[in-house]
């Protein structure tokens, strides 16, 4: 489309003092406008020393005319009215950002139209955006933009910016930000003529973030493409009709951070921030992480373009959402869809761990009694589960349950698959009933009581140090310890945090013999979960052993002959 300034009113509405700060911002508005010019390949040279930038790419480049007026304020040709604003489907759209830059810094733009099959042309322009020289150039189709001596007008601002290695760092993370939500796209990134990094293309960001986070494999990774309908009907004159959400998580039970710092959302093709996004987010993750542990997480939504506004913020790093909790419910429902085991999301080729390693890791033996899995229920259809079949063959060590299906085989933690059937059992079923004989306890202090209390039991004093419980929760109620279990229940915690101890000390203890009615039971309600990786204290409950990973231990795909030597 052709390059054209923009009307004063829309010029009014949108005009945000956009300030070229630093050299991350630099690349950030070139990058995108590559983007916005269908460019599948982009080469970033960056020389900190000589405050100079370079960005190439492969994508339409521009006509003579354009070249002419690109650099001028308010010149862009992706919106050209009022009612534009409300469907942007650009990365750029206010036609300031290569203006700014001519303020800032020596500008100079070669480029070819893909219309124009003679030749490319280069132009050097002023700091007011007019041209200063204009040649021809022999150059493929696309587009190369230079920026040199950055800020070398504006000395404060220069001596202002982080250490140049921070700065690099700054590039490095839009990089991966932005290939993220581009998957297709190759980038290749220079510093001083020296290859810094590359990302390869992919046709979707599953196997874009291993490229970024070199300690995650894809096969700890989860994806999931969901086509949602766009809850608003007032969305008209745009391409697609639904919604889509794209996730990528990491598997709890393989993949974590200690730091909330890989949950990242993107709208439209642009990373933002959203903090009620983010909160729905981690929340979905609760009791399926260890303690003080954060998901690996990204979030793609695209979605009409008249539910977003981006004239928040001048980065476009904030939005308006149209329907907030909506999306909140639907990236919630996503991401449980994810968490699941199913033989659709089943990875391959998990581990290759001897499965003797595993069992030497048996934790001790508990003290507490047994409560005995119930030997018979009633089963759901493969088909009400959605889950892959298991089916039990042994028990290893009174501790592991082995479980085959048509892929392998799993070795399946008994405590903790139980703990976590009980767990979800209480988040449905929580009920405190009154108990015919009530139990004495002694010593607690008043915030133990009050705790008690809090979690909806009734206590009364009994005696001098004594209280009486006259109610507990149903499952601890018909527990030979349950004098044990108020006491634990009373040291603190919320609603959630009784439920988990109250699951904990229910749940079958390692070392209980079970027969083949009993495991199939624990496998078959474990599957049923919500959250069937982890217990609600976020431990791994299973090991995955494929097919594939044993093919290969034991080398049965070999020629008989090349294994021999011949």
């Amino acid at each position: 489309m052709k390059i054209q300034s923009l009307p004063l009113d829309v010029i009014n509405l949108i005009a945000a003092g956009e300030v070229i700060d630093s050299p991350v911002a630099v690349v950030r508005e070139l990058v995108e406008n590559a983007l916005d010019a269908t460019a599948n390949r982009i080469v970033i040279s960056i020389y900190p020393e000589l405050w100079r930038i370079q960005v190439s790419d492969n994508g339409d480049g521009m006509i003579i005319d354009d070249l002419k007026v690109c650099s001028q304020p308010h010149s862009t040709s992706k919106i050209y009215s009022h009612d534009d604003l409300w469907r942007i489907t650009s990365l750029g759209f206010r036609g300031e950002a290569l203006h700014s830059i001519a303020q800032v810094a020596e500008l100079e733009i070669a480029s070819r139209s893909v219309l124009d099959d003679d030749l490319g042309w280069r132009v050097r322009y002023t700091p007011q955006g007019e041209i200063e020289n204009i040649t021809a150039a022999a150059i493929a189709s696309g587009t190369i933009i230079t920026v040199s001596n950055l800020f070398n007008n504006l000395p404060v601002r220069r001596n202002a910016l982080p250490a140049i290695n921070q700065q690099l760092k700054g590039i490095q993370t839009l990089i991966h930000q932005v290939a993220l939500c581009h998957p297709s796209v190759t980038w290749q990134v220079f510093s001083d003529d020296t290859p810094w990094f590359r990302i390869s293309p992919s046709t979707s960001s599953h196997h874009i973030l291993p490229q970024i986070l070199k300690s995650v494999h894809h096969t700890d990774l989860q994806a999931l493409i969901l086509e949602i309908a766009t809850p608003h009907e007032d969305c008209s004159n745009i391409q697609r009709t639904t919604s889509k959400i794209e996730l990528v998580v990491g598997l709890p039970d393989r993949c974590h951070r200690h730091r909330l710092d890989w949950v990242k959302i993107a709208v439209n093709g642009r990373m933002i921030r959203n903090s009620d996004l983010e909160q729905t987010i981690v929340t979905s993750f609760a009791r399926t992480l260890p303690r003080d542990r954060y998901p690996v997480c990204f979030l793609h939504l695209q979605t009409c373009p008249s539910l977003i506004d981006w004239n928040r913020h001048p980065t476009k790093s904030e939005i308006y959402l149209q329907s907030l909790s909506f999306w909140q419910e639907q990236i919630q429902n996503a991401i449980d869809q994810a968490l699941k085991i199913s033989s659709a999301t089943l990875p391959t080729a998990l581990y290759n761990s001897r499965v003797s390693n595993l069992i030497k890791a048996a934790e001790n033996k508990s003290t507490y009694h047994v409560t005995p899995a119930p030997k018979s229920e009633t089963i759901k259809s493969k088909d009400d589960w959605g889950l892959i079949e298991l089916t039990a063959v042994a028990q290893v060590r009174n501790t592991y349950i082995v479980a085959e299906h048509d892929n392998g085989l799993w070795l399946v933690e008994q405590h903790i698959a139980h703990e976590r059937v009980l767990y979800e059992k209480l988040q449905d079923h929580w009920e405190i009933i009154s108990l015919e004989t009530p139990i004495i306890l002694k010593q607690l202090s008043e915030r133990q009581v009050e705790q008690l209390k809090e979690l909806g039991l009734e206590i009364e004093t009994f005696g001098e140090q004594l209280w009486a419980v006259r109610s507990a929760p149903k499952m601890l109620s018909e527990r030979n310890d349950c004098n044990e279990a108020l006491i634990e229940l009373s040291w603190g915690g919320d609603l959630e945090t009784a439920q988990v101890a109250t699951a904990c000390r229910s749940a079958i203890r390692n070392g209980t013999v079970l027969t083949l009615v009993e495991m199939q039971t624990i496998l078959n309600q474990w599957k049923c979960t919500r959250k069937p990786r982890t217990c609600p204290h976020g431990r791994p409950i299973y090991l995955s052993l494929e097919e594939s990973s044993l093919s290969r231990y034991f080398r049965r795909h070999w020629v008989i002959g090349k294994s021999h030597g011949i």
